[in-house]
């Protein structure tokens, strides 16, 4: 059995591994199973496409050079995985999860941009038409998922700050990037490899980049773990853009899970947070800039201390609900001893 065949077995077991950590992560008794399996799962995975990698590179000049920068690059996110998952406070874990989705979606605008340089060499056409529209789309979600990671990551870190950004025509905006964005991928599948492809693919990357960072600095940051969700699900789709382009099935199917169950997450927390799931995922769409300073807050209901006491005192039942924001609440105002 050569090694190709060992691989796709592999990447089908570690597919089917990640759907049994879905399902396993959907509850509470069966959390740590989901966990486990998703683990065993990416090992699998990781494991085949070295040995992918180093089949591959058999015959080559600088064969060596590629296993070492393998094991070099595989050594060093291992490291560095490890050291931030093991000091990050469980309060910062949403920005954490935020800064890892900005690597997936860089990774899928590196990946494009490979496709791009190498080009495509089919003998038909409409393939490589085919593989320029994957690089373009590739290439944008992924720019979109890194600056929206990265704006979020800063927002539930508060080193930037959490108030929507609301510029005027922000939802003409939004939806002109879009438009602007199929226009370029149209206009970079039609003209010919050279020039004036590079620069049509550098305007569609800058443009992509901006509307990430704008979508989500238009969302307050009381919203930042609904906006992580939907980040999961861009990165999701962002892998699966790039498994087309490598022409890897796992990808596929990993970014297609993935994107699908985060899209239903930020779904039902956007239900749960009574938020608009389409105006939400589309940067605040539908919420115009406000007009004045003034602003209708709503009533509300002050209590000291000693009234809660008396409340408790009294009370038969009480039942306590901490939250995230309580969590983040609690760090922030504690004192350092």
């Amino acid at each position: 059995m050569d090694i190709l065949s060992i691989t796709g077995a592999a990447y089908i077991v570690a597919a089917l591994l990640f759907i049994l950590s879905l399902a396993g992560l959907s509850t509470h008794a069966s959390a740590k199973n989901g966990l486990t399996y998703g683990m065993t799962g990416m090992a699998v995975a990781l494991a085949a496409t070295v040995a992918a990698t180093v089949d591959a590179s058999d015959g080559l000049d600088d064969r060596a050079l590629v296993i070492g920068l393998l094991v070099a690059a595989v050594v060093i996110g291992a490291v560095i995985g490890l050291w931030r998952a093991r000091i990050v406070e469980m309060t910062g874990m949403p920005e954490l999860i935020a800064a890892l989705h900005s690597f997936v979606g860089l990774a899928a605008v590196l990946i494009g941009v490979n496709g791009h340089l190498e080009g495509s060499h089919y003998a038909m056409d409409s393939l490589n038409n085919i593989h320029e529209a994957e690089v373009s789309i590739g290439i944008f979600i992924g720019a979109v998922t890194f600056t929206g990671s990265i704006v979020a990551n800063l927002k539930l870190s508060a080193k930037m700050n959490s108030a929507p950004l609301m510029l005027p025509g922000k939802n003409l905006i939004n939806v002109g990037s879009l438009v602007a964005f199929a226009i370029l991928t149209v206009v970079y599948v039609a003209v010919e490899e050279g020039t004036g492809q590079d620069i049509i693919l550098a305007v569609l990357t800058i443009l992509a980049l901006a509307l990430g960072w704008h979508l989500v600095a238009s969302i307050g940051g009381g919203d930042m773990p609904v906006v992580v969700s939907m980040l999961n699900s861009y990165s999701g789709w962002a892998a699966a853009a790039s498994g087309f382009l490598l022409g890897n099935d796992l990808l596929i199917v990993t970014g297609a899970l993935v994107g699908s169950s985060g899209a239903y997450l930020s779904y039902i927390m956007c239900k749960a947070m009574n938020r608009s799931f389409i105006s939400l995922i589309a940067g605040g769409f539908g919420i115009a800039a406000p007009a004045g300073e003034d602003k209708d807050y709503g009533e509300h209901r002050e209590i000291q201390a000693d009234a809660v006491a008396e409340l408790l005192s009294g009370a038969s039942t009480v039942v306590i609900t901490p939250g995230y924001g309580m969590a983040v609440a609690r760090r922030r105002t504690r004192s350092p001893t």
